[in-house]
This record gives C-alpha cells, sequence and structure tokens, in this order.
C-alpha cells in the first residue's frame, strides 16, 4: 500500500537547468568562452557545481581553482534563482491529484537548502509539502539512504510505503537501501551514460501523470 510519493527536486520536480546553466555561462562569457547549450547543460544540471563546472572547464574539486570556480557559481546561481525556473509540465497537476487522493508527498534532494527552500517557496509549494530534506540537513546524501530514512521519520511513514521518484542512478540507489519504491522520471535529466532501464528501479514514467496510474495499480 502507497501512502507517500517522496520526490527528487532538480531534474524530477522542478527544471531548474535553465538558470543553473545560466549561471555557467556567465562564467564561461566571463571568460571569454562561448555559451554552452541548454541541450548539453541539461543532463548535468543535476549535478550541481561540481557537474556543471566540470562540463564547463574540465574542473573538479581537486583543482587549485575549483573552490574560486565554485564559489562564483553558486553566487551568480543565486542572483537568478528561480529567473526561468519552474515545475515539469504535468507536476501540478500530479500534486493536485495526489492531495485530492489524500496521499502525502515530500521532496528530498541533494541541494542545498539555501537554494531549496527559497525555491519551494517562489513556486507555491511551501504550504503544501509534508516535509524537506535537503543535501546540508544530513550527515550523509543520496546515494545514501539517510535523508530518505530522515523524510520518513518527520512524517512517521514506513518507507516501504513510500515511493521515491528521481531522475538519477543515485535516487535508485538511495530508495532501493531505504526500502523504498524507486520510480525513474525519464522526463528528466538522466545524467549518466547508462540506460535507465538498467539502474534497478520498480517503474519508469515518460509524463508525471504516469505515475498516479503506477499508484493505483499498486493499490
Amino acid at each position: 500500500m502507497i501512502s507517500t510519493i517522496f520526490f527528487d527536486f532538480d531534474g524530477t520536480l522542478a527544471d531548474t537547468a535553465p538558470d543553473l546553466g545560466h549561471a555557467l555561462n556567465r562564467q564561461r562569457i566571463k571568460r571569454g568562452l562561448p555559451p554552452l547549450p541548454i541541450e548539453q547543460i541539461r543532463p548535468l544540471a543535476s549535478a550541481g557545481a561540481r557537474g556543471l563546472l566540470g562540463l564547463g572547464f574540465n574542473i573538479g574539486p581537486e583543482d587549485e581553482s575549483y573552490l574560486e570556480m565554485r564559489d562564483e557559481f553558486l553566487e551568480f546561481y543565486t542572483r537568478r534563482l528561480c529567473h526561468d525556473t519552474c515545475l515539469f509540465p504535468g507536476i501540478g497537476a500530479l500534486l493536485d491529484q495526489l492531495d485530492q487522493h489524500r496521499l502525502a508527498w515530500g521532496i528530498v534532494t541533494n541541494k542545498p537548502s539555501r537554494f531549496t527552500h527559497p525555491l519551494i517557496e517562489q513556486l507555491g509549494l511551501k504550504e503544501r509539502v509534508a516535509c524537506v530534506v535537503c543535501g546540508d540537513e544530513t550527515t550523509k546524501t543520496k546515494p545514501h539512504p539517510e535523508p530518505l530514512l530522515v523524510a520518513c521519520e518527520k512524517i512517521n511513514v514506513d518507507p516501504t510505503e513510500c515511493i521515491y521518484l528521481g531522475d538519477d542512478l543515485r535516487d535508485v540507489k538511495a530508495s532501493l537501501a531505504a526500502g523504498m519504491d524507486p520510480v525513474i522520471a525519464r522526463y528528466g535529466y538522466l545524467g549518466t551514460d547508462q540506460p535507465p532501464e538498467n539502474w534497478g528501479a520498480s517503474h519508469i514514467i515518460d509524463h508525471p501523470q504516469d505515475l498516479l496510474a503506477y499508484i493505483q495499480n499498486r493499490c
């Protein structure tokens, strides 16, 4: 019996790639490099500053310039946090239906709280979401199951009654380790070369509306 749905944020609930990409391209333009097309940025939008700086400048945490570049990226992102970010098409209707069916829903993300909570408020979800767990609010992040288990504790629900919808392999790994039912959002960023059919999820959906049909079949 499914009682609760937890969502990943970037690439599952909200399309944040345009604003993340804008921050990266501001850095590239500042250094005389051409902006990258959003189609190239989108698959790595869930990977945060580390993934995007790797894409834009081929650097990682081991590089001497990384911390300065990361801080600049986050500053640029903060200035344009919710300019073009929006819920994925169909998410609003899905959340309405979950509310109508009295199914609780929450957000579990590796995104830091200083970005997540303002975005949730600006997207009009603050008063509706049952709980939010961000990447800096637990000792470990996905693919570790701790954030999902903390979310269950917050609203007193058994993990076996939960679905976790995400768009990355780490989402599937975390939900399996937590004892939840993992579902993949194929419409999301899918930031890996490994096809989602090989990630080990229970189900893959092409549109948010497909999740409700899956839940009804489970019930």
